[in-house]
């Protein structure tokens, strides 16, 4: 199983977590093969959040995410696994095993993407997939009379 002890995990999923604090997302990558720590975190939009992903890297990540309409909004966090698309077969297979040990410290999200290629972290695709694991969808209550 993979360590995931490093205080610093525990305290940026705290500072994602807490609607007082600026911080928006964090990353995390394997310090060595019996250990994940905190990569990076930060208080910008999703396109920075998923820049810090890296192709030749498995990872982790979890980010806020602003939903709802005019009349009303909500935060909602995605949990993201990354395999990167030149990980090898070895690396690829821990990441299933090691992301029930992740979850333990990340623990509430209301959605999950597990991506190897950029094309599957479309924000518009996953914003989507967000909102529906949201249940109910309700506008302003007016059509959009065309």
């Amino acid at each position: 199983m993979v360590d995931v002890s490093d205080p610093a995990l525990a305290q940026a999923y705290a500072d994602v977590r807490s609607d007082s604090n600026p911080t928006t997302w964090l990353v995390i990558h394997y310090v060595n093969n019996g250990k994940v720590g905190l990569h990076s975190s930060g208080s910008g939009n999703y396109q920075e959040f998923i820049s810090k992903f890296d192709d030749s890297k498995a990872q982790f990540g979890y980010i806020r995410l602003t939903t709802g309409d005019s009349e009303s909004k909500r935060a909602k966090f995605l949990f993201v696994s990354w395999v990167g698309t030149s990980v090898g077969a070895l690396a690829k297979a821990k990441v299933s095993v090691h992301k029930a040990k992740v979850k333990e410290v990340i623990r509430e999200y209301a959605c999950e993407v597990h991506a190897e290629e950029r094309e599957e972290l479309n924000e518009d695709a996953v914003l989507d997939k967000v909102v529906k694991s949201g249940g109910a969808a309700y506008g302003s209550g007016k059509r959009d009379l065309k």
